[in-house]
């Protein structure tokens, strides 16, 4: 019987090839392709021709780097530290069956319906300091030049980025509170314990592998964000939100630097491998681990 179920596992294993295959033409050659093009010189036009080292040389000794890098560790740490707390609390509080839970699941949910681009666009018109809400409303403290200096740039970067992307960690941690036994509760009631000592005895304990879930997608999400920064800022003022993505566009696209402009890309992924692994180490040898390990 053993040996049977063994064979029909094994004779459905080519199920997964259609899979691996896509996987193989839209990840790994793509991404092979990128490593390759880094020990070349091209514009983007003209022949692709051997550079060696050349372009590796040039970016690592670029002081530019090392500040793309400071800005996207940045930008990183600081929408994690809005997003986090904000989605724990979000995400318990439309866990529990109260009567508007549906409504307002719907309405913390609406920004994921929207593009990037598109939100980066309202943003920008809204934060206008001559034709935004702040004039439009009169309200004084909202009438700066959010996007022209650079601490308030990177703060309406972060602040904007979180605000896209709370909903869908909300909805990772909704998924997860709604998890926990109720026994659990019920036992931390009878003990006298009241909800905010049950929030932090219980929710907070129970989440770590979500946690550590949750802020993988967003370590290594925020990596990549492009889009967004550069129609709000482009990068600037003065390089203050150039994180690497964005001096990737401008070395490829503006300066018709594809060979640095590749490098930098071979960066981003190995930086993101690198944060996705001590993460993963962070959540235990055993990944499969119970949520109610300790409970």
């Amino acid at each position: 019987m053993t040996s049977a179920v063994g064979g029909g596992q094994r004779s459905l294993g080519w199920l997964v090839l259609p899979a691996l295959l896509f996987f193989a033409a839209f990840g790994i050659l793509p991404l092979l392709a990128v490593v390759a093009l880094s020990f070349t010189s091209w514009d983007g036009l003209g022949e692709i021709m051997p550079a060696g080292l050349d372009s590796w040389t040039s970016v690592l000794a670029d002081p530019g780097l090392p500040h793309a890098l400071w800005v996207t560790f940045l930008i990183m740490a600081l929408s994690w530290l809005v997003q986090t707390p904000v989605s724990i609390l979000i995400g318990t509080f439309l866990a529990r069956g109260h009567r508007y839970r549906a409504f307002l699941a719907v309405l913390y949910f609406l920004p994921l319906l929207l593009s990037s681009a598109a939100i980066a666009i309202a943003y920008k018109a809204l934060l206008d300091p001559n034709f935004g809400l702040g004039a439009g409303l009169g309200v004084p403290w909202l009438v700066q030049n959010w996007l022209g200096e650079p601490v308030l740039a990177l703060g309406t970067v972060v602040f904007v980025v979180s605000w896209q992307f709370i909903p869908f960690h909300s909805l990772v941690y909704q998924s997860a509170v709604r998890q926990i036994p109720v026994s659990l509760y019920e036992a931390a009631r009878i003990d006298g314990a009241g909800r905010v000592r049950q929030f932090f005895a219980i929710t907070l304990p129970q989440l770590k592998y979500t946690l550590i879930t949750s802020s993988t997608l967003m370590v290594v999400g925020s990596l990549t964000f492009f889009d967004l920064i550069f129609v709000l800022t482009a990068g600037g003022p003065a390089d203050a939100t150039r994180a690497l993505a964005v001096d990737m566009y401008l070395r490829g696209f503006r300066g018709n630097l594809m060979g640095p402009a590749s490098v930098i890309a071979t960066i981003l992924v190995l930086v993101g491998l690198a944060l996705a692994l001590a993460l993963r180490r962070l959540g235990g040898k055993d990944p499969t681990a119970s949520q109610l390990e300790g409970a």
